[in-house]
């Protein structure tokens, strides 16, 4: 039996009476109307569906509270490499090599990691105003056309991706050295690949976003009067 809780509240309804297959359990499963199936075929496919989305659910959410955090110490480090390299180029009259490049491989792992979070929490740019004169299952199915052409360039993606992140093993970068001196070991240069497996980590969880979408998309097809647990907003956890 698959019930989200929010705090102690079942996000289910009752049916009227248990889960047939479960005599002692209290959880009753959601009252699901459908005039395409009959109701024990809704039933199972609700539950197959929210078989799959746990697991989705459960890694965006962690996925997400790691990225933002390595996303906030990057752009941390991103700003000081900046100001570093104006207060030598400008002030002190001798810019360094490096900074450049720290900061645009700080920027693509930052794009990276945040992308799966906006695209999670509709954060992108989009024109939604003829969705207001749509009824809800019809802006369902529209936004389940769109998350699957979605799934198909981002699959797309995530074979270039991986095809970008083998050529980068073959490149060093030209400035961004990893100080091994300071362990008495020689200083060697960066390969390009950590910079290239920026992109491709990104797709990933962007897939696995887009899959969550999927799978919420097609149970407010089966029953609009569902009521799935609310998307984590990151930045009002932050808050409270």
């Amino acid at each position: 039996v698959l019930i989200e809780k929010i705090g102690s509240r079942s996000i289910a309804a009752p049916l009227g009476k248990r889960w047939p297959n479960d005599p002692k359990t209290q959880i009753t499963a959601k009252n699901i109307k459908s005039s395409k199936c009959s109701h024990k075929v809704c039933i199972s496919i609700m539950t197959l569906f929210f078989l799959l989305l746990q697991p989705f659910q459960f890694f965006n959410d962690l996925a997400g509270r790691i990225g933002r955090f390595i996303s906030v110490i990057a752009l941390a480090m991103m700003v000081f490499v900046i100001l570093l390299q104006v207060f030598c180029r400008y002030i002190l009259n001798n810019a360094l090599p490096w900074p450049d490049e720290a900061a645009r491989f700080l920027m693509l792992w930052l794009t990276s990691l945040m992308a799966p979070i906006a695209l999670r929490q509709s954060g992108f740019v989009a024109i939604d105003t003829l969705h207001r004169y749509f009824s809800s299952h019809l802006v369902s199915t529209i936004a389940l056309l769109l998350s699957l052409i979605s799934l198909i360039v981002l699959l797309v993606a995530f074979q270039l991706g991986w095809k970008h992140v083998g050529s980068g093993s073959m490149f060093s970068s030209a400035s961004l050295r990893i100080p091994l001196y300071l362990v008495g070991l020689k200083t060697i240069k960066m390969s390009l690949f950590y910079m290239y497996l920026s992109l491709f980590t990104g797709v990933t969880l962007m897939i696995f976003v887009n899959i969550e979408m999927i799978l919420r998309q097609l149970l407010k097809i089966i029953d609009k009067n569902i009521f799935l647990r609310p998307i984590p907003n990151l930045e009002i956890e932050r808050i409270d």
